[in-house]
């Protein structure tokens, strides 16, 4: 299963819809916070596929709650924005918030700064911003065989 993974998007409908057109495979698109109406027009409009969102520090009348679960494929996924842990400083609360839930993956925002990474057991992706001249987006693939690859993907070649 492929999971599109968006955050950020500030407005920007052209660069979500470039990462929305790259991966016409996802079958799960994931919005990371910061950017309610792109979430509500994924929501309204992308209907071949599920769409979970929650809310960033800028989405002052979002209603989509600060931390969602998701279960796919076996797998746990925890999923905030990063605001309401601290994200621009450290990872460490998002972590152990994660592993209370005993998540696989763990995803957030905020920060703007794509990574990738591995911690005992987790897997950490903040797909950057989808917005921009410096846009990027992230995609998950979980395979037959329960493994997790994560990728981070730069629109404009940057």
């Amino acid at each position: 299963m492929r999971i599109l993974v968006v955050s950020d998007t500030h407005g920007d409908f052209h660069s979500l819809m470039q990462a929305l057109n790259a991966q016409p495979q996802a079958e799960l698109i994931i919005h990371c916070g910061d950017g309610n109406e792109q979430y509500k027009y994924l929501k309204e409009n992308v209907t071949d596929k599920q769409v979970v969102g929650v809310c960033g520090n800028c989405d002052w009348t979002s209603k989509l709650p600060g931390r969602e679960i998701v279960e796919v494929c076996g797998k746990r996924i925890f999923v905030t924005h990063g605001h309401l842990y601290n994200a621009k400083f450290t990872t460490e609360r998002m972590e152990y918030a994660a592993r209370e839930e005993n998540a696989d993956i763990l995803l957030f925002g905020h920060t703007h700064q794509a990574m990738t990474d591995y911690h005992d057991g987790l897997y950490m992706m903040n797909p950057g911003s989808c917005c921009g001249y410096t846009a990027s987006y992230g995609y998950i693939d979980i395979t037959e065989s329960g493994g997790i690859v994560t990728n981070i993907v730069r629109l404009n070649g940057r």
